[in-house]
């Protein structure tokens, strides 16, 4: 490895990522201050908001895996110098974005009245609920242009707004919760179904922000989205489509096997399932570092392969790989030596503790090959190569990964039931083999650009002569 390389592409792989890693991060702060206040109200609101995420979350992170599709075909476009396509290609992302989101307050309305008689949940749980999504799904079409937009700059190579724009959004969750749960300022106190109006007005105010930038911001003018107006074109959506689908199902696939695990850990008591969440969310907080380097790599690898700089492809992708494993490195030791006093923060109950500062030793070994997987497929999107990332999650993880999890968790085959540690194995031998698969997948799209460009040059070769 060239040290002086190494230093170079990781600097500007860090000036792409940390404003995406800060942008993740309060995303979260904003779940986190969403729990914090409705439990302050009661019990029963924070159980409110716990359950209406699990059936919201899913839905709109694979909308949003949809419309990272945007994000790859917008830094070829830019790598190739193609402007009025990266402006087509943004207007029918944004119709498809638009139509998921209308389509989520439509499904809601017709899915209620047929779902709620079904729905036993005791007290005012299930009105909370209910009402919660209610409020938040008129949100939906105000997120999902705001992704479009966000996939749009950031393809560009501008992730500051991405940034800027979540800090305003933060900004107006707190005070919004506050008024809203709590009935300030001649406001009904909705209790916990508070936090969803709070969000909708969220999404929209982030809609609205990104949209104020595109329009006046300077360093967009060369795509300017405001310069021409597309209608849908159908052939141009199926196209995006067939990139973003597999990107979606694929993060489907990571979401509800991490859901079904706590399903299933149901039954080994409520401690074990609290220590299951506690070492999961510490976890997931730790994801967002290589997801952000992974988000940056699908912009310069995809930048790259648009400028024909194929080499510059493979570098950024193994620099990538290697800032993310130092990163992991830091991460994981930080994850060993404190897990006790983390767990700690999140439960005051020692079995709790005791049990999730184990699991998170466990979580510092995975930490290295999810690093590898994710930053892979982020390489791949760049490539534009989405398929295979969905063949290779699905069996990674549900095939292999939860196989092992049941066969250890719940049986004696192989050894006595371990319980949660069995399916935190699993987790582990899931993402070493969608490490390998994906890793392996950049080989070989790697080998056969190589192949095709030498091919190529014999052929000029021999028809000079």
């Amino acid at each position: 490895m060239n040290l002086a390389d190494f230093r170079t592409h990781s600097k500007s792989l860090l000036k792409l990522t940390y404003p995406i890693l800060i942008a993740q991060l309060i995303q979260n702060l904003m779940g986190f201050v969403d729990i914090v206040m409705a439990g302050r109200v009661s019990a029963t609101d924070l159980a409110a908001v716990a359950v209406a995420n699990s059936i919201w979350l899913p839905l709109i992170l694979t909308i949003y895996g949809l419309i990272m599709a945007l994000a790859a075909i917008v830094s070829q476009l830019s790598g190739a110098k193609k402007y009025t396509d990266v402006v087509e290609q943004t207007y029918q992302t944004g119709w498809i974005a638009l139509l998921l989101g209308i389509s989520l307050i439509g499904l809601y309305y017709i899915l209620t009245p047929i779902v709620a008689p079904l729905v036993t949940l005791e007290g005012n749980l299930e009105a909370l609920m209910f009402d919660y999504l209610g409020f938040i799904v008129w949100g939906a079409p105000g997120y999902c242009i705001y992704l479009v937009l966000r996939n749009y700059s950031e393809g560009l190579s501008y992730t500051k707004p991405t940034m800027i724009i979540s800090i305003i959004g933060l900004l107006v969750n707190i005070p919004a919760n506050y008024i809203f749960i709590y009935g300030e300022f001649g406001m009904p106190a909705l209790g916990g179904a508070g936090c969803g109006l709070a969000t909708a007005l969220v999404y929209w105010s982030m809609c609205i922000s990104m949209l104020i930038y595109c329009f006046y911001s300077k360093v967009l003018k060369q795509a300017n989205l405001f310069s021409a107006f597309y209608w849908p074109v159908l052939a141009e959506i199926k196209a995006i489509l067939a990139l973003g689908i597999p990107i979606a199902l694929s993060l489907l696939f990571e979401v509800s096997l991490f859901a079904i695990v706590a399903i299933i850990l149901v039954p080994f008591g409520a401690q074990v399932v609290a220590s299951h969440q506690v070492a999961l969310n510490f976890t997931g907080l730790i994801f967002m570092v290589p997801l952000s380097i992974a988000i940056a790599t699908t912009i310069k690898v995809g930048y790259a392969v648009g400028h024909k700089n194929f080499k510059q492809a493979r570098d950024y992708t193994k620099y990538s790989i290697i800032l993310g494993l130092a990163l992991a490195c830091f991460t994981a030791l930080i994850t060993v030596l404190f897990r006790t006093q983390i767990a700690g923060i999140y439960s005051t109950e020692a079995p709790v503790i005791e049990l999730a500062a184990s699991l998170m030793l466990l979580a510092s070994v995975y930490q290295f090959s999810d690093t590898i997987q994710v930053i892979s497929a982020g390489a791949l999107r760049g490539y534009k190569d989405t398929k295979s990332i969905l063949y290779i999650t699905f069996v990674s993880y549900w095939v292999v990964g939860l196989s092992v999890g049941l066969i250890l968790g719940i049986t004696d085959w192989i050894v006595p039931e371990m319980g949660p540690y069995g399916f935190w194995i699993g987790f582990i031998i899931g993402l070493t083999t969608a490490a390998i698969l994906l890793a392996w997948r950049l080989q070989v799209i790697q080998q056969r650009i190589k192949n095709d460009i030498q091919a190529q040059e014999e052929t000029s070769q021999v028809a000079t002569l």
